[in-house]
């Protein structure tokens, strides 16, 4: 399983990769495993701003829907829209071409709350 170094986690399973004070964020290898095959991903959110824990969008698998929840606060900046007709870039690369969301990171304090790579390790 792949669990990159240079990314924080939440126990939801959500990665986060800061650049600057914009996020890129996605699901990790471990949930779209336990997913299965990606069907669709729906982020209603965009251009929103939304705390830490708040739903920002579904991901759909063949036999479930899950809710996708922010790992810290900040504004929707945009959905990667190559997954409108790749949603299974998820799949193939959860931590490159399938990420899901850009935010702005309002309070980087909030980036020490989330899990090392370590630390996501241990909790699966």
């Amino acid at each position: 399983m792949n669990v990159p170094e240079n990314l924080k986690f939440t126990k939801d399973h959500e990665w986060i990769r800061v650049e600057g004070d914009t996020a890129f964020i996605g699901v990790t290898d471990f949930a779209q495993g336990e997913l299965g095959d990606i069907v669709f991903i729906e982020v209603e959110t965009e251009g929103e701003t939304l705390d830490r824990e708040e739903v920002f969008g579904t991901i759909e698998a063949v036999k479930t829907v899950s809710d996708m929840f922010m790992p810290l606060s900040g504004e929707v900046l945009e959905f990667n829209e190559k997954l409108e007709d790749a949603p299974d870039l998820v799949n193939s690369d959860p931590y490159g071409d399938g990420w899901i969301i850009k935010v702005s990171v309002a309070e980087a304090s909030e980036l020490e709350d989330l899990l090392t790579a370590d630390q996501y390790k241990e909790l699966l």
